[in-house]
Protein backbone atom coordinates (compact mmCIF):
# COMPACT_ATOMS: atom_id res chain seq x y z
CA UNK A 1 0.00 0.00 0.00
CA UNK A 2 1.48 3.40 -0.73
CA UNK A 3 3.24 4.99 2.06
CA UNK A 4 0.93 8.80 3.21
CA UNK A 5 2.37 11.98 2.70
CA UNK A 6 2.37 14.54 5.35
CA UNK A 7 1.06 17.66 3.47
CA UNK A 8 2.84 21.09 3.78
CA UNK A 9 2.18 24.19 3.04
CA UNK A 10 3.49 25.22 -0.88
CA UNK A 11 3.10 27.91 -2.92
CA UNK A 12 0.47 27.26 -5.21
CA UNK A 13 0.81 27.50 -8.79
CA UNK A 14 -0.51 30.43 -11.49
CA UNK A 15 -3.56 28.98 -12.84
CA UNK A 16 -3.01 31.16 -15.85
CA UNK A 17 -1.87 28.12 -17.77
CA UNK A 18 -5.42 26.76 -17.00
CA UNK A 19 -7.40 29.60 -17.81
CA UNK A 20 -5.51 30.39 -21.37
CA UNK A 21 -5.72 26.78 -22.55
CA UNK A 22 -8.10 26.62 -25.44
CA UNK A 23 -10.91 24.43 -24.15
CA UNK A 24 -13.34 24.19 -27.20
CA UNK A 25 -16.11 23.00 -28.04
CA UNK A 26 -17.61 23.96 -25.03
CA UNK A 27 -20.72 21.37 -25.01
CA UNK A 28 -24.12 23.07 -23.80
CA UNK A 29 -25.37 21.00 -20.59
CA UNK A 30 -28.94 22.79 -20.58
CA UNK A 31 -29.55 21.99 -24.26
CA UNK A 32 -28.68 18.52 -24.19
CA UNK A 33 -30.79 17.55 -21.26
CA UNK A 34 -33.33 19.00 -22.89
CA UNK A 35 -32.85 16.99 -26.03
CA UNK A 36 -32.30 14.02 -23.93
CA UNK A 37 -35.55 14.59 -22.30
CA UNK A 38 -37.13 15.16 -25.19
CA UNK A 39 -35.63 11.81 -26.80
CA UNK A 40 -36.89 10.28 -23.61
CA UNK A 41 -40.68 11.59 -24.43
CA UNK A 42 -40.79 13.39 -20.35
CA UNK A 43 -42.15 16.59 -19.87
CA UNK A 44 -40.12 19.19 -17.47
CA UNK A 45 -42.47 18.69 -14.71
CA UNK A 46 -42.19 14.63 -15.10
CA UNK A 47 -38.53 15.08 -14.86
CA UNK A 48 -38.59 17.40 -12.19
CA UNK A 49 -40.82 14.71 -10.02
CA UNK A 50 -38.23 11.73 -10.78
CA UNK A 51 -34.90 14.38 -10.13
CA UNK A 52 -36.68 15.59 -6.88
CA UNK A 53 -35.32 19.22 -8.80
CA UNK A 54 -38.01 22.17 -8.94
CA UNK A 55 -39.33 22.92 -12.77
CA UNK A 56 -37.93 26.21 -12.41
CA UNK A 57 -34.70 24.44 -11.50
CA UNK A 58 -34.80 22.67 -14.57
CA UNK A 59 -35.91 25.34 -16.58
CA UNK A 60 -32.62 28.04 -15.84
CA UNK A 61 -30.63 24.99 -16.67
CA UNK A 62 -31.95 24.14 -19.97
CA UNK A 63 -32.39 27.75 -21.66
CA UNK A 64 -28.80 28.77 -20.24
CA UNK A 65 -29.67 30.96 -17.31
CA UNK A 66 -27.95 28.98 -14.69
CA UNK A 67 -24.58 26.42 -14.56
CA UNK A 68 -25.62 22.90 -12.87
CA UNK A 69 -23.68 22.34 -10.26
CA UNK A 70 -22.03 18.66 -10.72
CA UNK A 71 -24.54 17.47 -7.68
CA UNK A 72 -27.48 18.45 -9.93
CA UNK A 73 -26.44 16.93 -12.79
CA UNK A 74 -26.18 13.75 -10.46
CA UNK A 75 -29.37 13.90 -9.74
CA UNK A 76 -30.72 14.12 -13.17
CA UNK A 77 -28.42 11.10 -14.48
CA UNK A 78 -29.35 8.85 -12.18
CA UNK A 79 -33.24 9.89 -12.18
CA UNK A 80 -32.71 9.25 -16.24
CA UNK A 81 -30.26 5.81 -15.35
CA UNK A 82 -27.38 7.01 -17.76
CA UNK A 83 -23.78 8.00 -16.99
CA UNK A 84 -23.38 11.65 -16.32
CA UNK A 85 -21.12 11.85 -19.37
CA UNK A 86 -23.83 11.80 -21.52
CA UNK A 87 -24.48 15.19 -20.98
CA UNK A 88 -20.91 15.83 -22.30
CA UNK A 89 -21.23 13.93 -25.53
CA UNK A 90 -22.02 15.61 -29.17
CA UNK A 91 -21.51 12.32 -30.94
CA UNK A 92 -23.36 9.38 -30.54
CA UNK A 93 -21.63 6.92 -32.72
CA UNK A 94 -19.79 3.81 -31.43
CA UNK A 95 -16.05 4.33 -32.45
CA UNK A 96 -13.26 1.74 -32.41
CA UNK A 97 -10.53 4.81 -32.07
CA UNK A 98 -10.71 8.29 -30.54
CA UNK A 99 -8.22 10.63 -31.44
CA UNK A 100 -8.41 13.91 -29.79
CA UNK A 101 -6.72 17.18 -30.92
CA UNK A 102 -5.60 20.00 -27.74
CA UNK A 103 -8.42 22.33 -27.68
CA UNK A 104 -11.19 20.42 -29.50
CA UNK A 105 -12.16 17.29 -26.55
CA UNK A 106 -15.39 18.30 -25.33
CA UNK A 107 -16.33 19.90 -21.99
CA UNK A 108 -18.80 20.79 -19.99
CA UNK A 109 -18.81 23.75 -16.79
CA UNK A 110 -19.83 23.05 -13.33
CA UNK A 111 -20.01 25.99 -10.38
CA UNK A 112 -16.65 24.41 -9.24
CA UNK A 113 -14.69 23.70 -12.54
CA UNK A 114 -15.41 21.40 -15.51
CA UNK A 115 -14.92 18.08 -16.80
CA UNK A 116 -13.39 17.30 -20.44
CA UNK A 117 -14.49 13.50 -21.97
CA UNK A 118 -11.64 12.28 -23.48
CA UNK A 119 -13.64 9.00 -24.83
CA UNK A 120 -16.14 10.92 -26.65
CA UNK A 121 -17.98 9.56 -29.07
CA UNK A 122 -16.28 5.69 -27.99
CA UNK A 123 -18.66 3.20 -25.74
CA UNK A 124 -18.65 2.91 -22.43
CA UNK A 125 -16.34 -0.34 -21.16
CA UNK A 126 -13.64 -0.80 -18.69
CA UNK A 127 -12.49 2.91 -18.06
CA UNK A 128 -13.90 6.04 -17.90
CA UNK A 129 -10.57 8.90 -18.58
CA UNK A 130 -11.30 12.58 -17.92
CA UNK A 131 -9.39 15.38 -17.37
CA UNK A 132 -10.61 17.45 -14.50
CA UNK A 133 -9.84 20.97 -13.72
CA UNK A 134 -10.94 21.92 -10.08
CA UNK A 135 -11.77 25.57 -8.94
CA UNK A 136 -10.32 26.87 -5.80
CA UNK A 137 -11.01 25.00 -2.66
CA UNK A 138 -13.40 22.56 -4.65
CA UNK A 139 -14.01 19.02 -3.07
CA UNK A 140 -16.19 16.09 -3.58
CA UNK A 141 -18.26 16.92 -0.41
CA UNK A 142 -19.08 15.57 3.36
CA UNK A 143 -19.99 12.40 2.04
CA UNK A 144 -16.82 9.63 1.15
CA UNK A 145 -16.60 8.05 -2.23
CA UNK A 146 -16.85 4.02 -2.92
CA UNK A 147 -16.76 2.26 -5.96
CA UNK A 148 -16.25 -1.02 -7.70
CA UNK A 149 -12.63 -1.81 -9.50
CA UNK A 150 -9.94 0.95 -9.82
CA UNK A 151 -9.00 4.43 -10.11
CA UNK A 152 -6.38 6.46 -11.67
CA UNK A 153 -5.48 10.00 -10.48
CA UNK A 154 -2.62 11.82 -12.41
CA UNK A 155 -2.40 15.62 -11.33
CA UNK A 156 -1.62 17.87 -14.14
CA UNK A 157 -1.93 21.18 -12.82
CA UNK A 158 -1.94 22.84 -9.46
CA UNK A 159 -2.39 20.63 -6.41
CA UNK A 160 -5.27 18.05 -5.15
CA UNK A 161 -5.16 16.29 -1.93
CA UNK A 162 -6.79 12.91 -1.81
CA UNK A 163 -7.75 10.92 1.17
CA UNK A 164 -8.40 7.03 0.62
CA UNK A 165 -9.55 5.18 3.43
CA UNK A 166 -7.58 6.52 6.15
CA UNK A 167 -4.05 8.12 4.84
CA UNK A 168 -3.93 11.58 2.62
CA UNK A 169 -2.12 12.04 -0.01
CA UNK A 170 -0.66 15.25 -1.76
CA UNK A 171 -0.58 15.75 -5.30
CA UNK A 172 1.20 18.15 -7.36
CA UNK A 173 2.25 18.09 -11.16
CA UNK A 174 3.52 14.44 -12.36
CA UNK A 175 2.66 12.75 -9.05
CA UNK A 176 0.15 9.60 -9.66
CA UNK A 177 -2.11 7.53 -7.42
CA UNK A 178 -3.78 4.36 -8.15
CA UNK A 179 -6.15 2.32 -5.30
CA UNK A 180 -8.83 -0.13 -4.66
CA UNK A 181 -12.16 2.39 -5.46
CA UNK A 182 -13.69 -0.01 -2.85
CA UNK A 183 -11.79 2.16 -0.11
CA UNK A 184 -13.64 5.18 1.32
CA UNK A 185 -11.91 8.19 -0.51
CA UNK A 186 -12.75 11.92 -1.21
CA UNK A 187 -10.64 14.82 -2.87
CA UNK A 188 -10.14 18.64 -2.91
CA UNK A 189 -8.40 21.45 -4.25
CA UNK A 190 -6.87 23.28 -0.65
CA UNK A 191 -5.75 25.99 -2.83
CA UNK A 192 -6.66 29.58 -4.22
CA UNK A 193 -5.73 28.57 -7.44
CA UNK A 194 -7.28 26.04 -9.98
CA UNK A 195 -6.02 22.74 -9.62
CA UNK A 196 -5.93 20.40 -13.31
CA UNK A 197 -5.92 16.22 -13.01
CA UNK A 198 -6.26 13.75 -15.52
CA UNK A 199 -8.73 10.81 -13.51
CA UNK A 200 -9.40 7.14 -15.16
CA UNK A 201 -12.15 5.42 -13.57
CA UNK A 202 -12.44 1.50 -14.20
CA UNK A 203 -15.64 0.30 -12.65
CA UNK A 204 -16.31 -3.15 -12.67
CA UNK A 205 -19.77 -2.83 -12.93
CA UNK A 206 -20.71 -0.64 -15.81
CA UNK A 207 -24.16 0.14 -14.11
CA UNK A 208 -22.41 2.62 -11.39
CA UNK A 209 -21.72 5.20 -13.11
CA UNK A 210 -19.19 6.40 -10.60
CA UNK A 211 -18.48 9.75 -12.46
CA UNK A 212 -21.75 11.24 -10.41
CA UNK A 213 -20.42 10.06 -7.27
CA UNK A 214 -17.10 11.34 -7.43
CA UNK A 215 -18.06 14.94 -8.02
CA UNK A 216 -20.79 15.55 -5.66
CA UNK A 217 -20.90 18.89 -3.71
Amino acid sequence: MPRSVRIKPRPARTSSSIVSAPFEPTIDVGQRLRVIRAERGLSIRALAGMSHLSVNTLSLIENGHTSPSVSTLQQLAQSLQMPMTTFFETDHGEKKVVCQRSGQRPRASFAHGTIEDLAAGMSRFGAEPLIVTLAAHADSGRHPIVHTGREFVYCLEGQITYTVDTETYLLEPDDSLLFEAYLPHHWKNPNTAAARIMLVLCPMDLRENPTERHFVT
